[in-house]
């Protein structure tokens, strides 16, 4: 899938929350998460997220703000480790928004845009019910973007477009989010083309 296409159908935004996040503590808010039939999508920046299972890359030593827990976790009922595991943060339910009634849980595939690149990532974790922007390691290293927690991630330009109902069980299962990712990606782009 190009990142030209999906960026074009996820282009209008039919704002679904009930007010906007900010990207970063100091920051105004100014993202609103909006929604199509099949998708609930945003245009933030990418913070990066070290939580989970401990690895060279992602601990309490490389990271000051890691914890060694996900809100989701794997078939095991480990955390998954961000370093390995491309997943996503959502925010956390409020009155702002709720993601959970957009159909979006743990396991949730969703596509990640970042200039001409895609990858697919699953839910992984739960954030600040008033921040939104951060997707993990893995992720960030995908898609080409510095994944050094302290001074990684970018300011904006990344666009995180998360399918309605999906799910991928277990959260590692990665041939099975690039293969849902994929179709469900299509799928987005050709249900917005207008009938001819």
């Amino acid at each position: 899938m190009r990142a030209a296409d999906l960026l074009a159908r996820a282009r209008s935004c039919t704002p679904v929350s009930r007010g906007r996040y900010r990207t970063d503590e100091d920051a105004p808010p100014t993202v609103p998460v909006c929604g199509t039939r099949d998708a609930v999508l945003w245009t933030a920046d990418l913070d990066v997220d070290c939580d989970g299972r401990p690895t060279a890359r992602c601990n309490d030593a490389t990271d000051p703000l890691f914890t060694e827990t996900t809100a989701f976790t794997e078939a095991d009922g480990r955390s998954p480790s961000a370093e390995d595991l491309p997943y996503i943060v959502v925010p956390a339910p409020s009155d702002r928004w709720d993601h959970r009634t957009a159909g979006v849980r743990g396991g949730s595939v969703a596509a990640v845009v970042h200039a001409d690149r895609v990858r697919y990532a699953v839910v992984g974790d739960i954030g600040p019910s008033d921040l939104i922007g951060e997707a993990s390691y893995a992720t960030a290293r995908a898609l080409g973007i510095e994944a050094d927690p302290h001074g990684g991630g970018t300011p904006s330009g990344v666009t995180y477009i998360v399918f309605r109902d999906s799910e991928v069980k277990p959260l590692a299962d990665r041939a099975a989010v690039e293969a849902v990712g994929e179709r469900l990606a299509r799928q987005f782009v050709r249900d917005g083309r207008p009938d001819r």
